[in-house]
């Protein structure tokens, strides 16, 4: 294993992939943990070094401050990764992790002069694609329930629980509060690869939507679509770390 340090408090790893192999990282959605990727990492313990992000607010970190803006995540996170920035690296995120992953990259490229081998992001619509929504951060802890209910990426009963709800509803409120209030700034696009992943039914992210990264990168650009809905990957686990393994740099 490469003897690299890193942030323990923000970085997990499930798997020790081959010593020469690129670093994963990977980005969960508004609400997610570390544990998410979980599966995807031993999927891809032959093909990379899958590194999954702990937000703050959730699990072993849910007395830490939650975060609410997309650039606060984004430049705790860089903190952290920095010490793998000038070796083969990717990103996948997924959703909220979409967003953070494109922003990260975008601070290698600006305080670093380097930039990730390969962007890859998932389940969410490009960042100069604003959409006008009702804010589910506003609504009350039923009404953000009723939101995660819908999108089916966390088990129902889970939501059913009072005592679950009240460690989890803090850092979600705070994710969305984060999503929700992101506004992109125009600034020059990057250089990388860009793959972008993402369900034909999300109801967060429509096709035309999700192409529109293409405008974010000057290098290529590639979009690969599944049956399925915002959590399409939970149906299609094996086929997504196809795409990624064909894809790290």
């Amino acid at each position: 294993m490469r003897e690299i340090s890193l942030d323990d408090v923000w970085v997990r790893r499930f798997h020790e992939g081959p010593d020469r192999a690129p670093f994963l990282v990977c980005f969960p959605h508004a609400g997610g943990s570390a544990n998410y990727f979980s599966p995807l990492s031993g999927m891809l313990r032959s093909s990379a070094q899958v590194l999954a992000l702990q937000y703050p607010g959730r699990q072993d970190r849910r007395h830490h401050r939650c975060l609410t803006t997309i650039d606060a995540f984004a430049d705790e996170v860089f903190a952290a990764l920095e010490p793998i920035m000038k070796q083969p690296v990717a990103f996948f995120g997924h959703s909220m992790g979409a967003m953070i992953a494109f922003e990260v990259a975008t601070r290698m490229r600006e305080r670093l002069d380097t930039e990730p081998g390969v962007l890859m992001v998932s389940g969410r619509r490009a960042p100069s694609r604003h959409r006008e929504e009702p804010g589910v951060h506003l609504r009350d802890d039923d009404g953000i329930v009723a939101e995660l209910k819908g999108l089916s990426g966390t088990d129902t009963r889970v939501l059913d629980d009072p005592d679950v709800l009240d460690m989890i509803l803090p850092a979600v409120r705070g994710d969305y509060t984060a999503v929700e209030t992101y506004r992109y700034r125009p600034r020059p696009v990057l250089g990388c690869p860009i793959v972008a992943l993402t369900g034909d039914e999300d109801p967060k992210a429509d096709l035309d939507e999700v192409e529109g990264w293409r405008d974010h990168t000057t290098g290529a650009f590639r979009m690969h679509t599944f049956r399925g809905g915002h959590f399409y990957l939970v149906e299609h686990g094996k086929a997504v770390a196809d795409v990624i393994a064909r894809h790290l740099p």
